[in-house]
């Protein structure tokens, strides 16, 4: 019994010291050069982030002094950027495999965004800024009755009106595709763009909020270029003992 007892013992620390052995190869006490290397890479890693951070403030403080100083060309050529990404999303979203990107549509969009969204944007909020400066709960509500009422059905009008112009369409092609596409749009962008006016006319300085609608309108003009896309509606028949407009067809 003492000779088993001695064996096992012997039999268990023999186990033990290969097991430390073992486990103290694997997680070892960092030697100084491992240290050094580790604390190197960290010291790395931190600073590859600060500069990171460093230059997005630069970037925004940058972009800020650029509102500041020419605030209609800053907010121009960041709506056409916006135009541009959402179109290319839209086309990439809707495009058939054998079909290529429509750039011209896209310069389309571009333009339309550097010559019309970007300047009416600015002097629309500035207008509303003056008009109802209170930024409490009540006038907030009143600038986004105001935007959905004016702005919104004004600035779509001449949305859909120059886009389908720029694709070679008649007056009465344009005026079928108006009655065709404004309600379904109108409609639409009452459920959108409430909730969006409200964060931008409550809680943001006037000179970012051309900025912050233009971020909201990403999704948006997806939406308005991949309805803008669509194929033209039939020319209107004027009948000549009416003068009422009729719609004769809409094509898919």
């Amino acid at each position: 019994m003492v000779f088993a007892g001695g064996c096992a013992a012997s039999l268990a620390r023999r186990v033990l010291s290969q097991y430390q052995a073992h486990h103290f190869s694997r997680v070892s006490i960092l030697r100084p050069c491992d240290l050094t290397g580790r604390l190197k890479s960290y010291t790395s890693a931190a600073s590859t982030k600060s500069t990171t951070t460093s230059r997005s403030k630069r970037l925004v403080n940058w972009y800020l002094e650029m509102i500041e100083s020419r605030p209609i060309l800053t907010k121009s050529i960041t709506a056409s950027l916006i135009f541009t990404v959402a179109d290319l999303s839209s086309q990439t979203i809707t495009i058939k495999p054998s079909e290529s990107l429509d750039l011209v549509r896209t310069f389309r969009m571009a333009g339309y965004g550097m010559l019309i969204s970007g300047p009416t944007l600015h002097f629309w909020f500035n207008f509303l800024s003056k008009v109802l400066p209170k930024r409490d709960v009540l006038n907030t509500l009143k600038k986004i009755f105001v935007g959905q009422t004016v702005y919104g059905p004004i600035i779509t009008t001449v949305f859909f009106s120059q886009n389908a112009a720029f694709q070679g369409e008649s007056f009465s092609e344009i005026l079928a595709r108006l009655k065709r596409d404004l309600i379904p749009t109108f409609l639409n962008g009452m459920v959108y763009w409430p909730l969006c006016d409200f964060i931008t006319f409550k809680f943001v300085p006037v000179r970012l909020q051309p900025l912050v609608s233009n971020s909201f309108s990403f999704v948006w003009t997806i939406y308005l270029t991949y309805m803008a896309s669509l194929k033209k509606a039939d020319k209107l028949n004027i009948s000549a003992d009416d003068s009422s407009l009729s719609m004769v067809s809409l094509q898919d």
